[in-house]
Parts: structure tokens; sequence; C-alpha cells
């Protein structure tokens, strides 16, 4: 095997130290060493939304069909979350994958309240469970596509190269593969991120704005591709939309 050079050996290292960091906070990169994630884990059923409302919103009486209330996200069940922006969906999103805590009331994974959920499981729940597209998507520049990919994957070891190379070239950025991030579109990049996305297992995927710079065209490819993920694995999806929403079936539509 040839020798790997020091400097992209350490670019790399520090590329994926940071993507764990930027995922799943200081803590769960400290807990998971040399990025190797806790072995346990908990598979979620069903995520219970309690009486949940920003702490930014306090005091306020929200017309919504989830701040405040009480709502359930069945896994192998499809949810739209529509919204105008800054009503809060990339927070609710962040607060479901533990990212934020900023919110008063509680939230379940199934009858766990998320609050007592200690990091080594947070990191296997990431892993195994709950996969997330951030809207913002934490794509890092400085790399190839390819490489961003494999941030994730090399993690999970739940893709071949011929899997990731085959959802490439779906969503028609196969020639982009080897191409430096910050070369490529918003709209390329938010592909990117989408294959990355799924390039685990999870009961359940959140998908924050996933299609707002893709073409309608390629829209209705993503939308393939999340729906054979999502059910090959029986799995839940949340999606978040402002205006432009991802083309599934979904079951549930709720207002923000």
């Amino acid at each position: 095997m040839a020798e790997v050079p020091e400097k992209i050996f350490k670019k790399n290292c520090e590329c994926r130290i940071r993507y764990v960091v930027k995922c799943f906070g200081i803590e769960g990169a400290i807990s998971i060493k040399y990025l190797n994630f806790a072995p346990n884990f908990i598979a979620v059923q069903k995520i219970v939304l309690s009486d949940i409302l920003p702490e930014i919103f306090a005091g306020s009486s929200l017309q919504s069909d989830v701040w405040q209330t009480d709502v359930e996200f069945d896994k192998g069940r499809k949810y739209l979350v529509q919204a105008d922006s800054g009503k809060g969906k990339s927070s609710l999103f962040g607060y479901v994958y533990g990212y934020r805590s900023d919110f008063e009331g509680k939230i379940f994974f199934d009858t766990t309240d998320i609050v007592a959920i200690d990091d080594k499981h947070w990191d296997s729940i990431r892993k195994h469970s709950l996969s997330i597209l951030f809207q913002d998507l934490k794509i890092f520049p400085e790399l190839t596509a390819w490489e961003n990919i494999q941030l994730k994957n090399k993690l999970t070891h739940h893709k071949s190269d011929s899997d990731i190379r085959r959802l490439l070239n779906r969503l028609e950025i196969a020639d982009k593969a080897d191409k430096l991030c910050e070369k490529l579109s918003w709209g390329q990049q938010q592909r990117v991120a989408i294959v990355r996305a799924v390039c685990q297992p999870f009961d359940f995927i959140l998908l924050d704005e996933p299609i707002s710079h893709i073409d309608d065209r390629m829209a209705a490819v993503v939308a393939d591709i999340i729906t054979e993920e999502a059910d090959r694995q029986k799995a839940g999806v949340v999606v978040s939309s402002i205006g432009k929403s991802l083309p599934l079936r979904y079951d549930t539509t709720l207002n923000l």
C-alpha cells in the first residue's frame, strides 16, 4: 500500500474530527475515541414532542401544529413541516437531533426523555438511528464531494463505493466527485449532502429544506432516493419547507 503523504493524512484527520464536532458537538468528538462510535445504540420507533417551544418564543402564544402541543412522529411514516422563515424549523430539527437544547417542554424517543441520554448513546443514535440533512449542509469546501461523503461513510461503513457512485450518477454529479466543494454550486452541494445523509442506517431521517436550490426534475430524483432508502429501512421521514417541498407522499403535514 502506498504511503499516504503526511499533509493529506493530517488534512483528512482534521476534517473528520471537525465533521464530528460540527454534527455531534465537542462531547461527541471526545467520547468517540479515534472516531469509533459506541457499540450500543437505541432504536427509535417514535419521536414525541410534548409542549416544546424555543426559548426565544417564551411567553408567546403561537398558532402552530408543533409548538406548545403534543406531536408524534412514527417510524415508517412521512411528515412535512411547513413554516415561514424565522418560525424555528431548523431549531426543531436541532432539538430532535440533540444538537441544541434551548427549548421548553420535552422530547422523547419512545418513552425515553432525550435529556436522559448520555453522550455515548447519542453517538450511537446518530450512527444507527437518526440521520440529518442540515439546512447549512455542513459541507467542507476544502474537500472534494467524494471526501465529504466518505467522512460519514468511513464512520458507518453503510454504503459501498459502487453504491455511492450510483447515487452520484442518479443525481447527475458523478463528474463532480473529485471536485472541491467550494467549486460546486449550492444545489450541487445539496446533492452531495443528500448522498452523505443516506450513508448510514436510520430509523428517522430529518431533511431541512433539502431541495431549496434544486430544480423540479432533480427534486423528483431526490424524492425517489429518499423514498427507496426510507422504505428499505422502514424508516420515518421528516421534511421541512418554507415553500418548495420535497415531492413525497406525506402522511401528515404540519404547519409550524
